[in-house]
């Protein structure tokens, strides 16, 4: 039988699926306690993964339940967490996940402030961990993950399918093109721009602009190599 995370509540909880079954897919797991021990909230069926898994097997306790092509077989409607650390595969998984029975809701730790007061626009599927810091009027776009300790200024935009490794950080009026990913420790600073696909290496701090579909590295910042868009 799956595995409930919290205790028997008498308001139903939500049905959600994780899928990824890595170890992020843990830590979501892991967020999704955290989530249910301030407010019990879901109910956690299991993990989907289209990496092959032996029949039978399990995952802390929780079943995996098969590929992106049986999700969308399943009967809705059901709540999907997508916990695929890399920008360009996240956005390659949530292309396959096309069944309307599908919704991706916003995953945020109880620790992190989220106040109607801060102006913050959220969109489906963001994934914010513990320790994360988010100001005032901040926006970001669908599939969105912060990972542990990331601080986000006044005004930034991070695009769709943004990744943040753990305490990256962004300034205010910085913003991230869609599919950014920074790497843990990475910092933009105040008012910078980074193109879309763009990967900025750990440890690294952009002071200037950086263009589309490239990796850049140290302090300040250089490209090392561009990529195929």
């Amino acid at each position: 039988m799956p595995v409930s995370s919290s205790p028997a509540s008498a308001t139903p909880l939500t049905p959600l699926v994780i899928f990824g079954a890595g170890g992020l897919g843990r830590e979501v797991l892991m967020l999704v306690h955290q989530i249910n021990a301030a407010a019990p909230t879901w109910h956690i069926l299991g993990f989907y993964d289209d990496a092959p898994f032996p029949a039978g097997a399990a995952l802390h306790g929780l079943p995996y339940l098969g590929t992106a092509a049986d999700l969308n077989a399943a009967p809705g409607p059901l709540h999907v967490t997508v916990a695929v650390g890399s920008s360009r595969s996240r956005a390659a998984v949530v292309a396959r996940l096309t069944s309307p029975r599908l919704s991706f809701p916003t995953l945020i730790h109880p620790g992190v402030a989220c106040a109607p007061y801060q102006r913050l626009q959220l969109g489906a599927g963001c994934i914010i961990s513990q320790g994360c810091i988010l100001t005032c009027d901040i926006t970001l776009g669908r599939h969105v993950l912060l990972n542990l300790g990331c601080t986000i200024g006044h005004d930034a935009v991070l695009e769709d399918g943004c990744s943040l490794m753990p305490h990256a950080n962004v300034g205010g009026e910085a913003h991230l093109g869609a599919g950014v990913y920074l790497g843990t420790n990475a910092t933009v600073i105040h008012q910078v721009r980074i193109g879309a696909g763009t990967i900025l290496g750990a440890g690294a701090v952009a002071i200037r602009d950086l263009p589309a579909h490239c990796t850049a590295v140290g302090v300040p910042a250089q490209i090392i190599k561009p990529h195929v868009a």
